[in-house]
């Protein structure tokens, strides 16, 4: 069903479905939205902006704060759904919605630290920067984080005075229409949030409409370049940006090996490799030290397990988000391996069903042919070099640079791995899947635009308007050279 200005209702477009990763099942049985259904959620967010804009801000907060209590009342049934249609361990699943409902007090905080309205005194008047929302916000989802990457866009939109049209990924249906259902009960005015479904012709009519004045993408860096091209001369519509990565981890003298063993496995494979800031690449020394650490690897990565969400005891990985994302992940295995990878370990369909893996792990070292891409599963790539020169060269070698990490004992490795490393989220001694939202998220090159989400997400979703006021009647206190000489 499509929520279009507070109202539930079937989509004008074609069938699709949605089914469970975890064993086949249909979840989710619905129409994409057509033109006409795109067009009237717009103009339907574009009337309730008219209101919705002049609000007062604690009004704006009240209705975040009731959605986060419904967030709490409901975490338990949307963390299962979000387990059930993205094949994600039911922890994992929990985890996510627990960053839905950190992101309230996040939101507020950024924007009125970084927003809001601030008065200074300047040239005899006082200076007033104040910001203004930009409009119909169109919020396109991914599939892997379906409630808490849109999530963190939504609110602060929200917050700043915007509206939104959202397209959850077709991948994830019910989640999305779970979530709008909580904003609906948390109160929100109709038409604030409007959502439509549908694959890649819905997202291009909800971006190319006139009064779409902003464009929130998460998701994968084809899509993101076209819709980047798809806005090219509309500097009147905002675009962020959150794309992949071809994510580096140098390990290098560190000395507990089963210390970093352990983040590895935490960076590469967590979420089955799904998350925008897995490792994708590690990088170690030629040596007897390199030699060790795989080994180490190696080993703890055979222990982990792979299951159904809700299993129990639980398990580390969940599955892919498809069957069909598991024959492109061992296909791109197969790839490497042709083009002289070694396999360490390989990546394997595993017993609980056909969108379920096991962790590979490839020496690509001498391979003759290793893309800058990502791969989207959980397949760790290691190349072994001869010097920690070397180890950074290769790490910045790829168009992407959305999060890289240093496993290392050393302070003064450390701060030249900082100094010299291209990414957005650049870690030490830590996972390169640890993100705080407190901090800004995002990356450069390929891996996005600019402007990082997380804590910076409040700057996109806000335009700032300067003032000088003098306060007081009007008054002759302007002196004009040649008239008053």
């Amino acid at each position: 069903m499509l929520f279009i200005n507070g109202a539930w209702r079937k989509g004008a477009g074609d069938e699709f479905t949605s089914l469970s990763p975890v064993d086949g099942s249909e979840l989710w049985r619905g129409h994409e939205a057509s033109k006409a259904d795109i067009d009237a959620a717009i103009e339907n967010a574009h009337e309730a902006f008219l209101a919705w804009r002049k609000k007062p801000f604690a009004h704006r907060l009240a209705i975040i704060e009731a959605f986060g209590d419904a967030l709490k009342e409901n975490k338990d049934d949307l963390a299962r759904t979000i387990a059930r249609e993205t094949g994600k361990a039911l922890w994992d699943a929990s985890g996510e919605v627990a960053g839905m409902i950190g992101k309230g007090a996040i939101s507020v905080k950024a924007y009125m630290e970084r927003t809001g309205t601030h008065e200074t005194e300047a040239a005899g008047a006082k200076l007033r920067i104040a910001h203004k929302p930009h409009g119909v916000m169109a919020v396109l989802g991914p599939f892997n984080f379906p409630g808490h990457l849109p999530n963190g866009h939504i609110i602060p939109a929200l917050l700043a005075g915007n509206v939104i049209v959202f397209k959850p990924s077709e991948m994830t249906p019910l989640v999305a229409e779970k979530t709008l259902k909580l904003w609906e009960k948390a109160g929100l005015p109709k038409g604030v949030i409007n959502l439509v479904h549908g694959a890649r012709r819905v997202g291009e009519e909800l971006i190319a409409h006139e009064k779409t004045r902003g464009v929130l993408f998460t998701g994968g860096v084809p899509a993101g370049l076209a819709i980047h091209k798809a806005l090219g001369g509309q500097p009147e519509k905002i675009l962020a940006l959150e794309l992949g990565g071809n994510n580096p981890l140098i390990v290098w003298d560190a000395k507990d090996k089963t210390a970093a063993a352990r983040i590895i496995i935490r960076s590469a494979f967590i979420s089955a490799g799904q998350r925008c800031t897995c490792t994708r690449r590690l990088i170690i020394d030629d040596g007897p030290s390199g030699d060790a650490l795989i080994e180490v690897l190696n080993k703890l990565t055979g222990k982990l397990t792979v299951d159904k969400p809700e299993a129990e005891p639980q398990p580390f990985m969940g599955a892919l988000i498809s069957a069909k994302a598991a024959d492109e992940a061992l296909a791109a295995q197969d790839r490497l391996i042709k083009n002289g990878a070694v396999s360490i370990r390989d990546m394997a369909r595993a017993e609980a069903g056909p969108a379920f893996v096991t962790p590979g792990i490839l020496d690509v070292t001498k391979a003759s042919d290793r893309p800058d891409i990502e791969v989207f599963a959980p397949l760790l790539q290691i190349i072994r070099v001869e010097s920690f020169d070397a180890a950074l060269e290769e790490a910045n070698n790829t168009k992407f640079g959305l999060a890289a990490g240093l496993l290392s004992d050393k302070k003064d490795l450390w701060e030249r791995f900082a100094l010299e490393i291209d990414a957005g989220i650049v870690n030490w001694n830590r996972q390169t899947t640890g993100a705080s939202g407190a901090a800004p998220f995002g990356g450069v090159g390929h891996s996005g635009n600019h402007r990082p989400a997380g804590y910076y997400a409040a700057d996109y979703c806000a335009w700032p308007m300067a003032s000088l006021l003098g306060e007081g009647p009007v008054s002759d206190d302007v002196n004009i050279i040649g008239i008053d000489s």
